[in-house]
């Protein structure tokens, strides 16, 4: 192995947590699981205990998986009343090149000063930097210069939202070595030329939420959440059917369509009702149910989108765990001609929940390669200490250590 990387989303439905190795400039899935998570509603931690058995359910089967200890990741935080804020900044160069820190360093300021006391800091997006007031690029390392002048996009989050995840995690002995949000780590898992060159969205229906992140050129602008999930169409077969959501959801998961285009009417699905009483439900019907909910969300992302801006959207991407079920493209035909559903093009991972945690550490990855750095989240005195228990982090506020660890402090 060359470099090995953990990154953890905390959805309200279920806990996904993946590890993959970078070898020879390539990224391989070495685990995934999805388990079921306790104690999380909408994306936020609102039982701290509960969600820490769930959490610990999803490190054992990762671990278990790969024979190791995951002790450090990247940890995904709510999108709930994140902020985008475009920062600049600028700075005489030290030596005679640009290097890594001089480009931190042209818009380290920008950040501390743009910070609200209720606001915690997240991740900045770099956007580009402009040498000597004059010549602009993506990546000026290693370029002649006197100033530098910085732009990025700053991602800031409410301070709770930060902080419950941070707490559970470091109170189950695990290090964040960075934090981001979801709107980054889904654009980065499908991000293309189309997606660096145009005004895009990205919808991702999760569990109890929906959000629908806007870009411009691949920086995030603005992101919005809908109350309403995959969930719903659990509840809306339960309602239908008088059977258990659990029930509802297996056959949501496992014998419903997306779009009634392609169900059979004689395909049935036999189960108890809540009565106890023996029915038959047949695929057409229960996709009817199933193919009313999705579009209904999709308007409700199309109407928030229309809201955002008045510019034309060149391109939009849906994901999350309802993009799965069969046939979710006639859908989006109806309602968002225009949109694709994401493709994970991770070899042993192509469920679109998974976009998140596969994204953060694609934008990881980039952001150490803007700094200059190489770093492995497995090193070799942790291959040595496999086996040994865990322990407790220090007394160090995370915040600190990411905000050190991405400004190099």
């Amino acid at each position: 192995m060359e470099r090995v990387y953990a990154s953890i989303d905390l959805g309200s439905d279920s806990i996904k947590l993946t590890v993959c190795e970078l070898y020879q400039n390539h990224l391989n899935l070495l685990a995934a699981t999805s388990t079921p998570s306790r104690g999380i509603k909408k994306g936020l931690i609102v039982d701290p205990e509960l969600a820490k058995k769930s959490i610990l359910f999803a490190f054992k089967s990762v671990e278990d998986m790969l024979g190791i200890r995951i002790r450090k990741v990247i940890a995904n935080i709510p999108n709930h009343q994140a902020e985008y804020k475009l920062i600049k900044g600028e700075c005489n160069i030290l030596g005679d090149l640009i290097s890594s820190k001089d480009m931190i360093d042209s818009y380290k300021a920008g950040i501390r000063s743009n910070l609200l006391p209720n606001e915690e800091f997240v991740t900045v997006v770099p956007i580009d930097f402009k040498i000597n007031g004059k010549m602009v690029m993506k990546d000026p390392k290693g370029f002649p210069g006197k100033k530098l002048m910085g732009r990025a996009m700053m991602v800031t989050t409410p301070k709770k939202n930060v902080y419950s995840v941070v707490s559970v995690l470091e109170s189950l002995g695990v290090e964040i070595v960075d934090i981001s949000v979801s709107s980054i780590g889904d654009i980065n898992c499908f991000r293309n030329e189309e997606v660096d060159t145009s005004i895009s969205a990205l919808i991702n229906i999760g569990a109890d939420i929906t959000s629908v992140s806007l870009y411009n050129k691949g920086i995030p602008v603005i992101t919005k959440i809908i109350g309403a999930g995959s969930k719903d169409i659990d509840r809306d077969l339960a309602y239908m059917y008088k059977i258990s959501m659990e029930e509802a959801r297996k056959i949501k998961e496992k014998f419903a369509l997306a779009h009634k285009r392609n169900a059979d009417k004689f395909d049935v699905y036999e189960t108890l009702n809540e009565d106890g009483v023996n029915i038959k439900i047949n695929q057409q019907s229960a996709s009817e149910v199933v193919m009313s909910r999705i579009n209904e969300i999709l308007t409700l992302a199309k109407n928030e989108l229309n809201d955002l801006t008045n510019k034309p959207i060149q391109y939009i991407i849906v994901t999350g765990g309802a993009s799965n079920i069969l046939d979710f493209e006639y859908c989006l035909h109806d309602v968002l001609p225009s949109a694709i559903k994401g493709a994970i093009k991770l070899v042993g991972v192509r469920n679109n929940k998974y976009s998140t945690a596969i994204g953060n550490i694609i934008y990881f990855l980039n952001t150490l390669k803007l700094k200059g750095m190489n770093y492995s989240m497995l090193s070799e005195d942790d291959m040595e200490e496999l086996s040994s228990p865990r322990e407790n982090t220090n007394d160090d506020t995370m915040l600190g250590k990411v905000f050190g660890y991405f400004f190099g402090e």
